[in-house]
């Protein structure tokens, strides 16, 4: 193959990712490999642009335009530039449909009940770095946040009970509290790999943030996730103290099977028969920040397809098919367990996402906002895939100040509400 071939070729490569992030495929079959072609090419669009300008450099350097195919190669990789110049342009839209989310969701005067003392102005110069080097800070130590690793959370020695949390090198203290739980389909996944850009952020911000693993199926079997986020929500009622943490405000967060357990934890707060041996322990929350969650394990409204998502549930999770114990998989959804105590609510969903289907989140908000009383937020963000807020990036940014301004506003109301409250003599 001729180097003006060659060129053509990766051209269209690049053209088909670019494509991809804007319109993907989502048939079940090929919803996996078209996540992950799309996730980093609609999260990083500026970074693909930059690499493949050199690249391209390298081929014209070598004589990629002495034939045709070289020419024709060069014009769609310019058409694919400037396509990641729009997806760019389009996570730059998310700030907007955030606010507008809060507005709707808190009232349009939300941010006059914000606590002042946890909504910052933040180091721009800080920020654009996390953009410009989005690995860095899974690697270099943050200057303002201390990490605590892998704290016993069960007091039992198992590997998966452990917990990290983040919080201010100052340490401050009386910090409300924000538990991350990690996705990975119930099966995979590490509290060091998701969330961390939502977590650094508060901690430097005034909040303590404790990132959750838990048993991971197949040696799991539900309900056992469950549990093991409710010990550690039973650890921080009991120990973040210590930390600095606040124990009266804790907020439960987490994204894909972590969005479905912080849920399900949010919805069932005391619910005896997920807190084995520690009945007694207040396992309630403050506010839920679902992302991409699985809300349903029934899919009463036939969001997902029969294939692949239901079996790894059958055999895998709940070890027991829908037909034969339907009111277990019932028990596990959290769209079964929505009533009049559920806390305030934001969830947010990638109008993209190829592995959770955003008609999903679309009837859990329908159901909160129909059942309960306290506020529901909901932004459907134009462009996201599936966990697009793992890595820093244009989006996480306009979301992560997004959560900040929702926890702010909740914690605002708490302690107005606490200082309306009467003196019992």
């Amino acid at each position: 193959m001729t180097v003006p071939e060659l060129f053509l070729v990766c051209s269209v490569v690049g053209a088909l990712f670019t494509l991809n992030a804007y319109r993907p495929a989502r048939s079940e079959p090929v919803s996996l490999p078209v996540f992950f072609a799309g996730w980093l090419t609609s999260e990083l669009p500026l970074h693909h642009l930059a690499w493949e300008a050199a690249a391209t450099a390298v081929f014209i350097d070598r004589g990629a335009l002495d034939g045709g195919a070289g020419a024709v190669g060069l014009g769609i990789t310019l058409v694919s530039w400037a396509g990641l110049v729009g997806l760019a342009v389009q996570a730059s839209r998310s700030q907007a449909v955030l606010e507008t989310a809060l507005e709707r969701g808190l009232g349009p005067r939300y941010r006059s009940s914000m606590d002042p003392e946890l909504v910052v102005e933040g180091d721009a110069a800080r920020r654009w770095r996390r953009l410009v080097l989005p690995l860095l800070m899974f690697v270099v130590p943050d200057r303002e946040v201390e990490k605590v690793r892998d704290i016993d959370y069960a007091g039992d020695g198992i590997t998966a009970h452990r917990l990290d949390l983040y919080r201010s090198r100052t340490h401050p203290t009386g910090c409300p509290v924000f538990v991350y739980i990690h996705g990975g389909a119930w099966v995979i996944g590490d509290k060091r790999e998701q969330g961390v850009p939502l977590m650094l952020h508060l901690a430097s911000r005034g909040w303590v943030a404790v990132g959750v693993n838990y048993r991971l199926s197949p040696r799991a079997t539900f309900p056992d996730h469950i549990v093991d986020v409710k010990r550690a929500l039973a650890w921080v009622r009991e120990h973040v103290a210590g930390y600095g943490g606040d124990p009266s405000f804790v907020v439960v967060s987490g994204g894909s099977a972590g969005g479905h357990l912080a849920a399900l934890a949010a919805l069932t707060a005391n619910d005896r028969e997920y807190q084995p041996g520690f009945e007694e322990v207040d396992t309630s929350t403050a506010a839920c920040v679902p992302f991409y969650g699985i809300y349903d394990f029934t899919n009463r409204h036939g969001v997902f397809g029969a294939g692949m998502g239901k079996r790894l549930l059958e055999r895998m999770v709940m070890k027991v098919p829908l037909a034969v114990d339907r009111s277990a998989w019932e028990k596990a959804s959290p769209m079964d367990r929505v009533g009049d105590e559920a806390p305030p609510f934001l969830v947010v969903h990638g109008a993209n996402d190829t592995l959770v289907p955003v008609a999903e989140a679309r009837h859990f908000v329908e159901l909160l906002r129909q059942r309960s009383p306290s506020p529901t937020a909901y932004a459907e963000l134009p462009g996201a895939q599936h966990a697009f807020e793992i890595l820093p990036s244009i989006r996480t940014a306009h979301t992560v100040g997004a959560v900040e301004r929702f926890l702010a506003a909740v914690h605002g109301a708490r302690r107005a509400s606490i200082s309306n409250d009467p003196v019992t003599p």
